[in-house]
């Protein structure tokens, strides 16, 4: 199944900044993370994700994953095309926004991938949970979630 529905808009003024990854299905690349934060800034029409996290535990090693994104679908910017290295390209949609932006959801077209990301990093679990309820009621799935420590 194909998923390609995002949120309406997205400013990505409001949008820049620290996220706190919440609860994700990750890809193969990002396991044992903790304290997982993705970093939106804008340069120029690039989008530059830097994600860092710990690998393993609390203590563990500081890892550091830069990518570039830019906005496929300047309508709406909920659509980018997302790059770890060239001449690979993804797409990413903004499945999910607060109207306060506080917490939103990233995702793949295919459903495969899923980051559910916080503005604070101690949020509950309960609060995860609604989030993760809103996202399934729009049809994405939410199975293999994997919930992300955060401790500062």
């Amino acid at each position: 199944m194909k998923f390609d529905s995002s949120v309406n808009y997205v400013d990505l003024e409001k949008y820049k900044g620290d996220w706190y990854v919440v609860a994700a299905r990750p890809t193969i690349f990002e396991s044992e993370v903790h304290n997982g934060i993705e970093n939106y800034s804008i340069k120029e029409d690039q989008i530059v994700i830097t994600f860092t996290y710990r690998k393993g535990d609390f203590q563990g090693p500081k890892k550091e994953v830069k990518q570039k994104g830019s906005v496929y679908n300047h309508d709406t910017n909920a659509h980018w095309k997302v790059s770890p290295f060239w001449p690979l390209s993804f797409d990413f949609l903004v499945l999910a926004l607060a109207d306060d932006y506080s917490w939103t959801a990233v995702g793949v077209p295919s459903g495969k991938y899923l980051w559910v990301m916080s503005r604070e990093y101690d949020i509950s679990r309960e609060k995860v949970d609604l989030m993760l309820d809103k996202i399934k009621a729009s049809g994405y799935p939410i199975h293999d979630i994997q919930y992300i420590p955060h401790k500062y």
